[in-house]
């Protein structure tokens, strides 16, 4: 029985181009050697003694440098091509991560920060769109979950591999080997993806040059999707504080609560994606219902006083993820065949770098303000919201589709 699962997980990994496990592969690599940025702020308050306020500030340069990254890789990938923008993105990511340790001022730390930033989010909507084009068109969602995989598989080792190196070497060794292995993913892409394959795996509808910004019905997608990740995004800031103040978890119990949605979906996404493509589920209709788990798994909370609610919690959570992420960016991937691909795939992640940018002072607002209650009340609506735009953006489909 074991073996007999064991051959079933495997084989929905089974179908998936070369290219797409080297993404893979190049992503897990840079993923586990970002290990800069989870310490970021310990290096900046002990490391170089900036107050709170100032690391706020440097914060702010952060995610303002990840909008502007993911424009720019947009902007670029439709004028040179993803796997230029790709590898120019790694090479100075790279060496922007290696400088970053030379500069000790609080002016040059903000635009270190911002252009380490910029330089490292321009691979997103590169990297997306050579996904899509490295993949046939039933396993572009399966694609997708394969580089979640890798990205969550290699955040679980960076800060485990980051704290030994702190420990055992310094800082500095962190913003070294951060650095090289960008470059070591850059080499990657160099030595194994071939441009000239992608075109024929996928091709854009050349009669329709547009930009997302006049596709109507993407625009409202992509703040359903924002809306959705500023939800999410509050499990790992204001939700763990929730567990400690007034659920009374310790910080192990916390770290493995979290540890336990990184297993589901390590166990569960590639299976559940690869049945439900085949069952050709509908993608808005699958985010719809995400979404709609995730309104839950915050009502829950509020609902129920047994501690393992916070179990359920967090397991509706995480299949709302599961739903949502992969079958968003599949949908995203296919609208962007309307026009600029890079442009597209870039607006899809500017929705989730302007979460990130508000979402966690958002919610510690929304704490001190009103008390926990109300805050998870307020996520659930924003939540509901999100999922009603969706159904009107299915609307908008489904009136183009009969138009």
């Amino acid at each position: 029985m074991k073996t007999k699962l064991a051959k079933s997980y495997v084989d929905t990994f089974r179908g998936l181009s070369t290219e797409v496990w080297w993404l893979a592969l190049m992503t897990l690599i840079n993923r586990a050697g970002a290990m800069v940025i989870p310490f970021l702020s310990l290096y900046l308050t002990e490391g170089l003694g900036f107050t709170y306020a100032q690391v706020g500030w440097i914060m702010s340069a952060f995610g303002i440098g990840s909008v502007a990254g993911s424009w720019l890789g947009g902007k670029l990938t439709d004028r040179i091509g993803n796997f230029k923008v790709m590898v120019i993105s790694l090479i100075f990511s790279g060496l922007f991560f290696i400088g970053l340790q030379f500069f000790r001022e609080f002016e040059w730390i903000c635009v270190g920060v911002f252009m380490t930033m910029l330089a490292t989010d321009m691979f997103r909507p590169a990297m997306f769109v050579a996904v899509g084009l490295y993949s046939k068109p039933e396993n572009k969602a399966r694609s997708i979950s394969l580089i979640r995989l890798a990205i969550n598989l290699g955040f679980s080792a960076g800060p485990a591999i980051g704290g030994w190196i702190i420990a055992n070497i310094s800082y500095n060794g962190l913003f070294w080997i951060d650095g090289v292995t960008c470059m070591i993913a850059a080499l990657v892409i160099m030595l194994t993806l071939s441009p000239k394959r992608a075109k024929v795996v996928d091709e854009l509808d050349e009669s329709k040059k547009g930009l997302p910004e006049h596709d109507g019905l993407f625009m409202w997608f992509a703040l359903a999707m924002m809306l959705f990740g500023f939800v999410f995004m509050q499990y790992f800031s204001t939700v763990p504080l929730y567990y400690a103040e007034v659920r009374g978890l310790s910080e192990p119990d916390i770290g493995l609560l979290l540890a336990f949605n990184g297993l589901l979906v390590f166990l569960i996404e590639m299976p559940l994606v690869d049945w439900l493509e085949r069952k050709k589920a509908d993608r808005l209709l699958l985010m719809l219902f995400g979404g709609l788990l995730l309104v839950f798994s915050y009502l829950v909370l509020n609902w129920f006083g047994w501690m393992g609610i916070l179990v359920v919690g967090m397991i509706l959570m995480s299949i709302g993820e599961i739903v949502a992420f992969p079958f968003s960016n599949t949908f995203a991937m296919e609208r962007s065949k309307r026009g600029k691909a890079g442009a597209y795939m870039a607006m899809y992640s500017i929705a989730f770098s302007i979460s990130h940018i508000f979402a966690h002072n958002a919610g510690m607002q929304l704490i001190d303000k009103v008390g926990y209650e109300m805050m998870l009340y307020a996520m659930a609506g924003l939540g509901l919201i999100c999922c009603l735009i969706l159904f009107a953006v299915k609307n908008m489909q489904d009136a183009e589709v009969d138009g």
